[in-house]
C-alpha cells in the first residue's frame, strides 16, 4: 500500500509559503516563480490557510475584477484538511475527491512537512499499478525466475 511517504520521497518535501497580508499579486508571482499550484498561509508561522489557482479563477469569477492589492488572506481558502505521511494515497484522494480541492499538506504532529496534490496521487497510483502489471507478466511469462 502506498502511503504519503512515498510522495513526498519522489517529489520532496519543501513547502512554499506566505503570510496572510502578502498581496494576491505576490501570491501568484511566489507561485509562477516557483511552478506550483498553491501555497500554504500562514499568520506568524501557523497555517491558517491555502491559496490555489482554483480560489483565485473563483475570486475573479465571482467578483468580475483583478484587484491584486488585497491580502491573500481575502482569497484563500480557510478550512484545511491534513494528511499525515502513514496515511495511504488511496485515503488521500477519496478525501480530496470528496472535498472537491487539489491540494492538500501533510502534518506531522504541528508541523507541515509537505503539500501533495492531485496529480502527485495520481503519478504514484499509476506507477504503482504499472509495477505490479510488470511483475505479473514476469510471472506469468517466467522472465527473472531461476537466474
Amino acid at each position: 500500500m502506498l502511503t504519503i511517504a512515498d510522495i513526498l520521497r519522489s517529489k520532496g518535501s519543501t513547502v512554499y509559503s506566505v503570510e496572510k497580508n502578502t498581496s494576491l499579486l505576490d501570491a501568484l508571482q511566489m507561485m509562477s516563480s516557483k511552478g506550483i499550484g498553491a501555497l500554504l498561509i500562514t499568520e506568524n508561522g501557523e497555517p491558517v490557510g491555502i491559496f490555489s489557482e482554483r480560489d483565485f479563477a473563483r475570486m475573479v469569477a465571482r467578483e468580475e475584477s483583478l484587484e491584486l492589492s488585497i491580502p491573500v488572506s481575502d482569497v484563500m481558502t480557510k478550512h484545511i484538511y491534513c494528511v499525515t505521511r502513514e496515511d495511504s494515497i488511496d485515503e488521500a484522494m477519496a478525501v480530496m475527491t470528496r472535498q472537491r480541492f487539489r491540494h492538500m499538506p501533510v502534518r506531522e504532529g504541528n508541523k507541515i512537512v509537505g503539500i501533495i496534490s492531485i496529480g502527485d496521487v495520481v503519478k504514484n497510483l499509476i506507477e504503482d499499478k504499472d509495477l505490479l502489471i510488470q511483475n505479473m507478466e514476469d510471472y506469468i511469462l517466467g522472465r527473472g525466475y531461476g537466474r
